[in-house]
């Protein structure tokens, strides 16, 4: 069967446009002198050599490769490294230049797009971000305020391990120190323990305990896939993973719980009038949102990111769930936002 004079036409233009392009593009490339790295393949690059964890899978590159490669996403190429030197030359040396991160699907859908400051562009609305948490949120004076919340937490844990160790069945330590946790990180930050099945029904809460928990596992993972359509932005739109489609889900979900959270405080604020005292770090930020000085305005959508992000640096930080709130910890994760990924 032969083909329509049309299509025979289109083929040749397309062919010969592709190949002009090639050449000029070749022409005109600048010749760097980039790092060792595998030979990336057409249109996926090195996505081929990322495993399920792509931590690990780049953690055995830079055994073959250095500790400075080159990779390609897709069509993003990436500069990886994964050494002392290399992290201080990224992240201390150099930055500023490196401060940015690129924009995904994950900032997209789970942060209000890009309005917390892990994932949101340098610039002013960062700047300003960076200085809240530093003097506001997670200031040493801050966290020293809610030692009674650490230590009532600590004596309700030893309660529970007495009671459990009574029925002479082993118990899973972890689960105990799971839970303490969440508990000291939700109060601090929204005021109550949201694993906590009399007090979330109490309340009236919009999400149960579980539903919580699966939250934060939920957006921890999906803040650490690699998605092919941030990669490779044309096939985006069929999202091949299903992780757009949970991060909506995600997003819808969460979006619901703070609202319901932020309008809490707003009325016990209203209630309270001029005796209103921050209790939590909610509060704070409410407070910080009035300030009519501020360089960048924070609307209610910022005040609900930057809540998700404050226990996220928290569980994140302290390697998910352990009882770790020093200062320096703080500080490094939000200095430290670079975009090159350093193992």
């Amino acid at each position: 069967m032969e083909l329509p004079t049309w299509a025979s036409f289109l083929g040749v233009v397309l062919a010969t446009v592709m190949l002009l392009k090639a050449i000029l593009g070749r022409r005109g490339r600048r010749v760097y002198n980039l790092p060792p790295g595998p030979k990336p393949w057409p249109i996926i690059g090195n996505l081929n050599l990322m495993g399920a964890l792509p931590h690990r899978s780049i953690h055995e590159l830079s055994r073959k490769y250095g500790p400075l490669m080159q990779l390609r996403f897709g069509s993003f190429p990436v500069v990886v490294g994964s050494s002392v030197d290399m992290a201080k030359f990224f992240l201390k040396t150099h930055d500023v230049v490196f401060t940015d991160r690129p924009k995904t699907a994950a900032g997209k859908y789970t942060t209000y797009n890009y309005r917390d400051i892990t994932w949101s562009p340098y610039g002013a609305y960062w700047r300003q971000a960076r200085k809240m948490c530093l003097t506001e949120l997670f200031s040493a004076k801050r966290l020293e305020s809610y030692e009674y919340i650490r230590a009532a937490e600590v004596r309700a844990l030893l309660r529970d391990l007495h009671a459990a160790s009574g029925s002479g069945r082993s118990v899973m330590l972890k689960d105990y120190m799971s839970t303490v946790s969440l508990n000291v990180i939700t109060r601090m930050v929204l005021g109550k323990k949201y694993l906590d099945k009399d007090e979330v029904a109490s309340a009236g809460s919009v999400t149960t305990p579980e539903e919580f928990k699966w939250m934060l596992d939920e957006l921890f993972l999906l803040n650490g896939v690699l998605n092919i359509g941030d990669s490779i932005p044309w096939l985006d739109w069929m999202d091949l993973q299903g992780y757009i489609k949970r991060m909506k889900k995600l997003s819808k979900m969460f979006d619901r719980f703070l609202e319901h959270v932020v309008e809490e405080h707003n009325q016990r604020r209203l209630r309270e009038g001029k005796d209103f005292v921050a209790k939590d770090m909610v509060d704070v930020l409410l407070q910080i949102a009035d300030d009519p000085t501020l360089e960048v305005e924070l609307d209610r959508e910022s005040v609900k990111a930057f809540t998700q992000v404050s226990y996220s640096v928290f569980c994140e930080r302290c390697s998910v769930y352990s009882s770790c709130f020093t200062r320096e910890h703080i500080c490094k994760h939000v200095h430290f936002r670079s975009g090159p990924c350093v193992v």
